[in-house]
């Protein structure tokens, strides 16, 4: 399990203090996700809300979990009570939920909004044209228990790099406007979480904060 202590002290070398690794656990034992651990990583992401929970109840309670995949609003429930963060936000409906079932335990949730910048038709996430019209409604001084702190998207799972490259920048471009428009005062919105294991570099280059990253990790 050294080459998994490596590879993380690597990937945090080369990304440096601008941008976070949140290590993607999906599908790895609980033993490599232990030798992470005891590599001393503690922030780890899941896709799915029903992997998270068995992930919770078989590792140490230290951990920071986060949830990277697609949630249903009748799944906010189960991870409100240790949640560090949600990245993947993509309806007002969604965080209305969040926010009602945060309410309930009085803790406030860090949630980013998804972008759907890939040229895929199986991602989820908003449409930056709908960016807008999703902060105009969303009335956040009623959203109490969630703290919106950025922007996340996936870019296009393909070989053509000046393709991935364009939609980071794009991506940090909405960021910044978002910011700019909505969030001028708060501190706090400042995540632009972008980069998986075959782009985390050229994410970073774009100005990510947060990489996702498993197979750069475990493989």
């Amino acid at each position: 399990m050294t080459r998994i202590a490596n590879n993380i002290k690597r990937i945090k070398e080369s990304i440096g203090a601008q941008s976070t690794l949140i290590v993607v656990s999906k599908y790895r034992s609980i033993e490599e996700i232990g030798a992470a651990f005891e590599a001393g990583h503690r922030a780890f992401a899941e896709n799915r809300v029903q992997a998270l929970l068995e992930r919770v109840h078989a590792l140490p309670p230290s951990i920071e979990w986060h949830l990277i995949g697609h949630l249903q609003r009748n799944k906010v429930k189960y991870i409100v009570p240790f949640i560090c963060m949600i990245h993947s936000v993509d309806s007002l409906i969604l965080l209305q939920e969040i926010n009602l079932e945060a309410k309930k335990l009085g803790r406030i949730i860090p949630c980013l909004i998804q972008i759907h910048i890939a040229k895929e038709e199986g991602k989820f996430g908003l449409p930056p044209n709908e960016i807008d019209a999703f902060f105009g409604a969303c009335a956040l001084e009623k959203l109490e228990y969630v703290q919106i702190c950025g922007l996340m998207a996936m870019a296009t799972f393909t070989e053509d790099k000046q393709q991935i490259e364009q939609e980071f920048m794009a991506m940090k471009t909405l960021f910044l406007h978002v910011r700019k428009k909505y969030f001028p005062a708060q501190k706090s919105f400042k995540e632009l979480s972008m980069g998986m294991s075959s782009d985390y570099e050229l994410a970073t280059k774009h100005g990510s904060t947060i990489i996702r990253v498993g197979s750069a990790v475990f493989g």
